[in-house]
């Protein structure tokens, strides 16, 4: 965990100079049953080029669910891929795409090379969590739960860390980069509702919070005894 550090709903690894982000869900808002657009592809170029500007990394992984709709993808919604890819190339990083269980379109709908899972410099590999992964590695960066957290009735995207969690490996579960995907609160959540083979234990992960208020990193214990504090 030295090399690691979080951010807006992105982690970046120093050791590979990565930065990754997950259930980035573009055409979200176009499913929504709203009159007016929510502002979704401005919010995800904005949040990326701000994380870019700040990390400076040499590859950034899209760790699956690029896209939101299974069954097509729209010509907003490719566009808006699109203007992120060209977010990362404008600053001379290299963009990775992973490929996750909505993306189904994807590699019809991009010029990018779609991977199945992404092994970076380090060892660490990047998939979206929905499978066993195909590339094995040290560590795992998953997306695909969309964690949430509760405290004190606010509800706050969190990042979830396990040690030694899958097949002896590492495991860190990203939240949703869009805001507008829902999430799924892990303050009840157990083993049997968790919808990933990385996490066969998921009450021996610990939550991870980053404000964005102070800027600090809040880390807090397993779930496991989490759950007896509240």
């Amino acid at each position: 965990m030295r090399d690691l550090t979080v951010r807006d709903r992105a982690a970046f690894l120093s050791a590979p100079d990565a930065l990754v982000v997950a259930d980035v869900h573009v055409g979200r808002d176009e499913s929504s049953s709203v009159q007016f657009p929510l502002g979704e592809r401005d919010d995800l170029v904005d949040r990326l080029d701000a994380l870019l500007a700040h990390y400076d990394p040499d590859t950034v992984v899209f760790a699956g669910d690029l896209f939101h709709r299974f069954d097509r993808v729209s010509d907003l919604s490719r566009r808006g891929l699109c203007e992120l890819v060209t977010a990362c190339r404008r600053r001379d990083t290299r963009p990775v795409l992973v490929g996750g269980n909505h993306d189904t379109r994807l590699a019809a709908a991009t010029d990018n090379d779609v991977h199945d899972a992404y092994a970076l410099a380090d060892g660490t590999v990047v998939c979206h969590g929905h499978e066993e992964p195909s590339v094995e590695g040290h560590r795992y960066v998953i997306g695909h739960l969309h964690p949430t957290i509760s405290i004190e009735g606010n509800t706050y995207p969190c990042f979830l860390w396990g040690r030694e969690a899958y097949d002896g490996a590492d495991v860190l579960v990203l939240p949703a980069f869009n805001r507008l995907a829902p999430g799924v609160d892990v303050n009840g959540v157990g083993t049997a509702d968790v919808s990933t083979p990385l996490a066969p234990e998921i009450d021996a992960f610990r939550p991870i919070v980053y404000d964005p208020d102070s800027q600090e990193t809040l880390r807090f214990p397993p779930l496991s005894e989490f759950h007896r504090l509240l």
